[in-house]
């Protein structure tokens, strides 16, 4: 039999999880409500992109910034894809951050790359650049070859000073582009001037098949570990990102797609090379340069833009990759804590950010100490099998009706996936991850805050990839007008 205090114990942290269990989904319920309010719009705007669009001739030129280091299986598609959209003027500034494998190499062989004497302002703090490179082939490509810096904010601060254009969109190195997504992407600096920066979504390129740096084909991963996480950024972009956006609250604009204006960039220091989470650290810093100092500014989300980037698909990469971004949530908590409740701050320090720390950071640890007391309570009579039974039926039953209808809508809204088994394959994917995956990465997420807490050293991790999305196939002249590849030419066909 169990003492009186720890029956007490037992207790009080059932009501404190049922707070917990109450707090989380009525933020995603909000989320949720605001998304299907606000979606409609650009499902709208969605269907008339498939008909060609003429430039305005008001398009700012825009500096695209792929940062790579040891990206050689992956680089020259990604380059390729950028070198084929469909905007009046940009350029390609790839920064080679130190590789040591054959990433110079590929792309010097690929793009016919000569050193060329070019003038270096060094605006923003990184280190040292080698050597720039112009391409005989396409006049819009450079790569900055420069000593590695450690993290992906060095290079993208090199990126940043090679920059000739207003606008900066910071992309990764496996990213693949439609070739609309820039023009929507500089849409909300043409609708606001007071835009500062704008994201788009990432989906999953595990599975699909591209060629010349055009996707030819839209699949879902074979692999389980990236078909989960398929539905993972189906979710947190569709829900999460929305949402905030319509709250005049977004915290976080993905470090694989994001468009900012240049000076802005400038005038903040760039990036910060002591942030782990350095997509949203800027963003942040963003929020609390303007909101503080009571200057017009906007940060916004557009659910139209789509980048295609590769998930991991080992558990090592997939545990790297989320312990980093799980302390990188906490140390921009951290570091941003003026930002609580200030009254400046708006929805984004009264609900944004205490949702996220109390939600995202400490919740894993009520979510695992749940199952822990849940299961012990059963064992010692505390709690009925009914009781139990019931308690996991609506922990997992309601995370997955919100799977579902992020997928239900990303279906209806924008029809990403059109084959029968694409749809069926993600729907088991989002049953499956509640038994194992899930419990799982709230594990690792633990860790990530038990070396924060401890100041253990941070270190970015190194991305394992495949390429197995890549065809042999020739890479095609670039098209006249608008591309008909199926990743557009499907994605249009429904809207709500």
């Amino acid at each position: 039999m169990l003492s009186a205090a720890a029956v007490f114990l037992f207790e009080l942290f059932q009501w404190l999880a049922l707070l917990f269990f109450v707090g989380i989904n009525s933020g995603y319920i909000v989320l949720n409500i605001l998304t299907f309010i606000t979606l409609p719009p650009y499902v709208r705007r969605h269907v008339l992109s498939g008909l060609p669009q003429p430039h305005s001739g008001f398009e700012p030129p825009v500096s695209l910034v792929v940062t790579a280091y040891n990206e050689e299986l992956v680089i020259v598609d990604s380059v390729r894809s950028l070198l084929q959209i469909d905007y009046p003027e940009f350029e390609v500034v790839v920064v080679n951050d130190g590789s040591t494998d054959g990433t110079l190499d590929v792309l010097t062989r690929e793009f016919d790359l000569i050193r060329f004497p070019e003038a270096f302002r060094p605006r923003t703090q990184h280190r040292p650049v080698r050597a720039i490179y112009q391409s005989r082939l396409h006049p819009q490509l450079r790569v900055v070859d420069k000593e590695n810096g450690g993290r992906k904010s060095d290079a993208a601060n090199a990126g940043i000073n090679a920059a000739r254009f207003p606008l900066v969109s910071a992309l990764d190195a496996d990213c693949v582009l439609q070739r609309d997504s820039i023009r929507l992407m500089v849409q909300p600096f043409l609708d606001d001037p007071r835009t500062v920066a704008s994201g788009g979504v990432v989906r999953i390129l595990n599975g699909c098949e591209v060629s010349g740096g055009f996707i030819k084909r839209v699949g879902v991963p074979r692999n389980l570990l990236a078909l989960i996480q398929t539905i993972e950024y189906m979710r947190a972009f569709l829900f999460g990102r929305i949402g905030w956006n319509a709250m005049d609250a977004l915290p976080l604009i993905s470090g694989a797609f994001g468009m900012f204006h240049k000076e802005t960039l400038i005038e903040l220091g760039g990036y910060r090379h002591d942030a782990l989470g350095e997509d949203m650290d800027l963003v942040l810093r963003i929020h609390r340069h303007f909101r503080l100092k009571r200057r017009p500014y906007r940060v916004t989300f557009v659910p139209d833009p789509v980048c295609w980037t590769e998930a991991p698909e080992n558990l090592r990469t997939l545990r790297s990759q989320r312990i980093r971004w799980h302390r990188g949530l906490l140390e921009c908590m951290a570091v941003h804590r003026e930002l609580f409740f200030h009254p400046r701050a708006g929805f984004l320090g009264f609900f944004t950010m205490p949702f996220l720390l109390v939600f995202e950071g400490v919740g894993p640890l009520i979510e695992l100490a749940g199952y822990g007391v849940m299961i012990a309570g059963f064992a010692f009579g505390l709690i009925s099998l009914d009781g139990f039974l019931a308690f996991m039926a609506v922990a997992l039953g309601l995370g997955l009706a919100l799977t579902l209808t992020a997928l239900l809508l990303e279906e209806v809204s924008y029809d990403t996936y059109p084959k029968l088994g694409q749809i069926l394959a993600l729907m088991g994917a989002a049953v499956v991850e509640n038994f194992g995956y899930r419990q799982l990465t709230a594990v690792w997420r633990v860790r990530a805050i038990w070396r924060w807490f401890h100041g253990a050293d941070a270190n970015w991790g190194r991305m394992a990839r495949t390429a197995k999305w890549q065809s042999p196939a020739e890479p095609p002249a670039a098209p006249a007008g608008r591309a008909k590849d199926e990743s557009q030419a499907h994605v249009a066909r429904a809207a709500p």
